[in-house]
């Protein structure tokens, strides 16, 4: 079934700053899903009709990203689980499962975590962000922070900038290393800048919102988050190497001993989770940009995971709602 847009503008009417919302349809219990940051929905459209079949599946663009409006106010991800209650409230689903990548995905987690036990779990695929120096086992904590402090300027640097006409074809080009076809590439660059007059690319969120969202991305304590988990949650990590950057073999380093720190801190939580609200952590054989890689796989881990949880059968009203 292809995706439609809510009516009114592809925006639900009810959710603040006008929200920009596809409801790929579907029945059976809801799931809404996020994007990363600096991305959108439509990072979704390759997935989203894998989980149609069993569920009514919602995808959003993020405040600030793709086709909806910035914030009124600073980020945090206080405001942004309201954006989400607000949407879920508009459509009647606010028992929908949070699933989010990236940035998405910890979302998921704080929304799950502030609305159980209306929510019945949260999948966060692949967000994790960069954690604290004690999570870099082997390596010097004054080292870990360094490279931390290398990776924030590098990231803040980045942001909100305009992009050449260009920007597109070398996104395409990019993508192929990570044997993403180029049409689902193009469409998902397209849909996560802004095009200008002249041709070149605004590159989204803007800079006032993207600095503070990832000051609050710093700030956040997801293992923390993840041990006060009130309800089933799954986290998903891809595991495929990247095609190696030139000139940065230290972010590989740092890259290794995050990812060995994430093993230990994530089995360590999972040992100790109540049967009644585990945490299941899986592998993907992808890199970070799973959705685009493999859509199938990801499609299966989430329904894997939401029979697992059960749920009431939505029945969709006449107008889509």
């Amino acid at each position: 079934m292809p995706p439609r847009p809510h009516p009114s503008a592809h925006t639900h009417a009810h959710t603040p700053v006008h929200t920009h919302v596809r409801d790929h349809g579907g029945d059976g219990p809801p799931l809404v899903l996020l994007h990363g940051a600096g991305r959108s929905l439509a990072d979704w459209d390759a997935v989203a009709p894998l989980l149609v079949p069993r569920h009514q599946v919602l995808a959003v663009d993020l405040p600030g990203h793709g086709r909806s409006p910035p914030l009124v106010g600073p980020w945090s991800f206080d405001a942004m689980t309201e954006v989400l209650a607000d949407v879920l409230r508009s459509y009647g689903i606010p028992d929908a499962v949070p699933v989010g990548h990236s940035l998405g995905g910890m979302i998921a987690l704080r929304y799950a975590a502030g609305h159980a036990p209306v929510t019945p779990g949260a999948i966060n695929l692949d967000g994790f962000w960069w954690g604290r120096p004690v999570q870099y086992p082997d390596l010097d904590p004054a080292v870990v922070e360094q490279g931390l402090a290398r990776i924030g300027g590098m990231t803040r640097a980045a942001v909100s900038g305009i992009a050449p006409a260009e920007y597109v074809e070398q996104q395409v080009a990019y993508a192929a290393l990570f044997g993403i076809p180029p049409e689902r590439a193009e469409a998902t660059t397209r849909a996560s800048v802004r095009e200008l007059p002249d041709g070149r690319f605004q590159l989204l969120p803007e800079r006032a919102s993207a600095l503070e969202m990832y000051d609050a991305l710093d700030a956040l304590d997801l293992m923390a988050l993840l041990r006060a988990m009130p309800c089933p949650a799954l986290c998903v990590r891809g595991r495929r190497a990247q095609p190696p950057m030139p000139g940065l073999a230290w972010l590989d380093e740092l890259f290794g001993a995050y990812a060995k720190g994430l093993d230990r801190d994530l089995a360590r939580i999972a040992q100790t989770r109540p049967t009644t609200a585990p945490l299941t952590v899986e592998d993907l054989d992808a890199t970070h940009a799973m959705l685009l890689e493999e859509p199938e796989e990801v499609a299966a881990r989430v329904l894997a995971f939401t029979e697992t949880l059960g749920g009431r059968p939505k029945v969709r009203n006449s107008h889509g709602d």
